[in-house]
């Protein structure tokens, strides 16, 4: 079992910027694979924000894409959210998520952070 532990959110104009952080709990031997955030606005479905991969590569979301930066510390088990220039659509409530387990099947969410950006 992966317990993950966020940090970071908040609240900003818009053209600001936030950075999250997500952390497995202190302890965990396990080994991370794909590590991601998506983010959630009521009565839409959960979205994909950002993936990278152990190695380091990236995906990005097409309406976050030269915005957001998405970056991990294997050592640490961390994955980092950098979001630059923020628009009121980026407001949602953001989770991270982390697969491990044999082929990264077993899946951790953390238990969101809220993202409120005003225009």
């Amino acid at each position: 079992q992966v317990q993950l532990v966020e940090s970071g959110g908040g609240s900003v104009q818009a053209g600001g910027s936030l950075r999250l952080s997500c952390a497995a709990a202190p302890g965990t031997m396990i080994s991370l694979k794909d590590m991601s955030w998506h983010r959630e606005v009521p009565g839409k479905e959960r979205e994909l924000v950002a993936l990278i991969t152990t190695s380091g590569t990236t995906t990005y979301a097409d309406s976050v894409k030269g915005r957001f930066t998405i970056s991990r510390d294997n050592a640490k088990k961390m994955v980092t959210l950098q979001m630059n220039s923020l628009e009121s659509g980026d407001t949602a409530r953001y989770y991270c998520n982390a697969r491990y387990g044999a082929g990264g099947i077993l899946s951790a969410w953390g238990p969101g952070s809220q993202v409120t950006v005003s225009s």
